[in-house]
């Protein structure tokens, strides 16, 4: 078996398969249906850059805060886009994301998660027509209204389709394969951006909204030709053609534990009713709080206060970096990435607040482009590297790890928790970062300092390691928890807990710290 040997759960079953290079190709093509929200990301990180800091653009929709910030000579670095209006216009579209999540919910569990991909790229195609062409704030928040929708849908079936088709010791890596898709969409988002902004006539910035349609079309012509996954099948009754399906990603013929397993979990009762049961305890406590720390982890209010050419750089960075964890998350480990790339952050974030507070103090008198030059070589030292640490942990782990942690019993409603919870505070953030940037100004940089210190605190004490676990054999390393066994109780495992071949030792001694 390719990459070593099965793991034998306590109950002996292993789950045989191989990384074929048929699978490897379908993990890739739903992959790059994360491509859109990248690029709608890569709009939105940094209010400063992107469409709402080209004058037409504000000038045609915003002329209140064009007026402003023309009239405006205090150069005040802190308050120059504080706008609840434009903010709301951003914003707005990780509101309908938080909406749509939940009948995203339903049309992955009972419709398939292919339709679930083809309905969110076709939302963010129709989308993105209707804000290319707007001619009022109205069709702007429609076009938004409808991006959200589509992010709704792809943030929700993406991330379990990659996971319940890769095998299971390559479940990480392929599954990076989705905040890849993003960082790579933030990245040429910015880089069309600086281009379209110089275009005569002051249009440029129709391209800019209007060029989401691309991906948009990637993804919906994607999602018609990705098969369905066996757990979808098994769902809607169609047991023969799952396991032909199963056989076929697998690359073997011994797939009658797996499939088993897939069966006995179908058949459990409602997925809302059974998540609240206290043997799911601990991955409705992980689905919530990781993506709510992803959140509060400050990578929003790095980029905004970074000038334009850096901001290009730091998503360089994280594209590279995202390539770090694709090849080290199943061999270091989801927790030592966790771990480590908190640490980097918090430091960094330490380290920006005191160079930003050194030279603007609380006034910001001082202009961005007035930094000596060796000044601003070590600010943005410190924000690459902190874009970095966030783009081989908590940026893919993020969406990995809630995706891998929940059995088919409850998996649709989990994953519909997960992505509410994370476009809730995404909305929060984008709504709020701009008014505590201009009130608490460097301070916000120790803010989110402490929510980086408690979420790596968080991780140490309660993430167990889920590297190389079949989906549905994942509840044995809850058991074997310091903290979570006491919720675990009904759950059977026998002594020594879950055994690895490939030389990870048994889950119960390592995580009974």
């Amino acid at each position: 078996m390719a990459g070593g040997g099965p793991i034998n759960s306590g109950s002996g079953k292993a789950y045989p398969g191989e990384l074929t290079t048929y699978i490897m190709l379908t993990c890739i093509i739903a992959a790059m249906g994360a491509a859109m929200g990248g690029l709608i990301f890569g709009y939105d990180i940094g209010i400063s850059g992107g469409v709402t800091s080209m004058d037409p653009f504000l000038k045609k929709f915003f002329p209140s805060l064009y007026r402003k910030q023309k009239a405006d000579h205090s150069q005040n670095q802190y308050c120059k886009f504080d706008s609840q209006i434009l903010t709301m216009f951003t914003s707005s579209l990780y509101l309908a994301a938080l909406c749509s999540s939940v009948v995203a919910s339903w049309v992955t569990r009972r419709l398939g998660r292919k339709l679930s991909m083809l309905s969110g790229g076709s939302l963010f195609c129709a989308g993105a027509l209707i804000n290319g062409f707007a001619q009022d704030v109205a069709m702007l928040i429609i076009g938004r209204i409808l991006l959200g929708f589509g992010i709704g849908f792809a943030n929700h079936a993406v991330p379990l389709y990659l996971s319940e088709m890769a095998p299971y010791e390559y479940r990480g890596g392929l599954n990076i394969m989705f905040q890849l898709s993003i960082t790579v969409g933030i990245l040429v988002a910015n880089v069309f951006n600086y281009a379209f902004d110089k275009i005569e006539g002051g249009w440029g910035w129709r391209l800019s909204l209007g060029g989401a349609v691309v991906p948009a079309v990637i993804m919906i012509a994607g999602s018609l030709y990705l098969p369905e996954t066996p757990n979808s099948l098994i769902e809607n009754g169609k047991q023969d053609k799952a396991k032909k399906q199963l056989i076929k990603i697998r690359g073997v013929d011994d797939v009658e534990e797996e499939f088993n397993d897939l069966i006995a979990a179908s058949e459990a009762e409602d997925p809302w009713r059974n998540l609240w049961q206290p043997k799911y305890r601990p991955q409705l406590v992980m689905g919530i709080l990781i993506p709510f720390f992803q959140q509060v982890a400050g990578i929003n209010v790095i980029m905004f206060y970074a000038p334009v050419l850096f901001k290009t750089i730091g998503f360089g960075v994280n594209v590279i970096a995202n390539f770090v964890s694709i090849f080290s998350v199943d061999k270091l480990g989801r927790r030592f990435l966790f771990l480590q790339g908190g640490v980097q952050m918090f430091v960094c974030q330490i380290a920006i607040a005191v160079c930003i507070g050194l030279k603007f103090g609380t006034s910001s008198a001082a202009a961005a482009d007035h930094l000596p030059k060796w000044y601003a070589i070590v600010v943005v030292l410190f924000i690459c590297i902190y874009v970095a640490g966030f783009a081989w942990s908590w940026g893919p782990l993020g969406w990995l790890v809630p995706s891998e942690i929940f059995p088919l019993e409850i998996r649709s409603a989990a994953q519909s928790i997960t992505v509410s919870v994370n476009m809730l505070f995404t909305f929060i953030i984008a709504q709020l970062f701009l008014m505590l940037l201009c009130h608490l100004k460097f301070g916000l940089f120790l803010f989110f300092a402490f929510w980086v210190f408690v979420m790596t605190l968080f991780i140490y004490f309660f993430l167990p390691e889920t590297k190389n676990i079949p989906i549905e054999e994942m509840t044995m390393v809850w058991k074997s928890h310091w903290f979570w066994k006491r919720f675990m109780a009904d759950v059977d495992v026998p002594e020594g807990g879950v055994q690895m071949s490939n030389g990870g030792g048994y889950v119960k001694q390592i995580y009974s710290h």
